[in-house]
């Protein structure tokens, strides 16, 4: 099957950087589009950054110009650089991805989230 890992949450101070990373892992064939999504308490999830496999980016307007999605196919995992933090960031950051792999001799395909990661930003 297919796994993905989150690590690189954290607590900040308004201001500061923290750098997400998500990897994927299993009997991968190929991982497609990625995506940062991210839930702060009694709100709806939202998307926050993605990217396609050939590096076209997209991004939330509240992050523009101040966070970065990237990856490294060669190691199946995704980053989030986030810079000038602010306590609205203040969030669970959940990473997806669209997975090929193999099941047995069979090439599946899967929709895969990993298990979140926090990020609290104090003012």
């Amino acid at each position: 099957q297919v796994q993905l890992v989150e690590s690189g949450g954290g607590s900040v101070q308004a201001g500061g950087s923290l750098r997400l990373s998500c990897a994927a892992s299993g009997r991968i064939f190929r991982v497609n589009g990625m995506a940062w999504y991210r839930q702060a308490p009694g709100k709806q999830r939202e998307l926050v950054a993605a990217i396609t496999r050939g590096d076209t980016t997209t991004y939330a307007d509240s992050v523009k110009g101040r966070f970065i999605i990237s990856r490294d196919n060669a190691k199946n995992t995704m980053y989030l650089q986030m810079n000038s933090l602010k306590p609205e960031d203040t969030a669970v950051y959940s990473c997806n991805a669209d997975v090929q792999y193999y099941s047995g001799v069979t090439l599946s395909r899967k929709d895969a989230w990993g298990q979140g990661t926090q990020v609290t930003v104090s003012s």
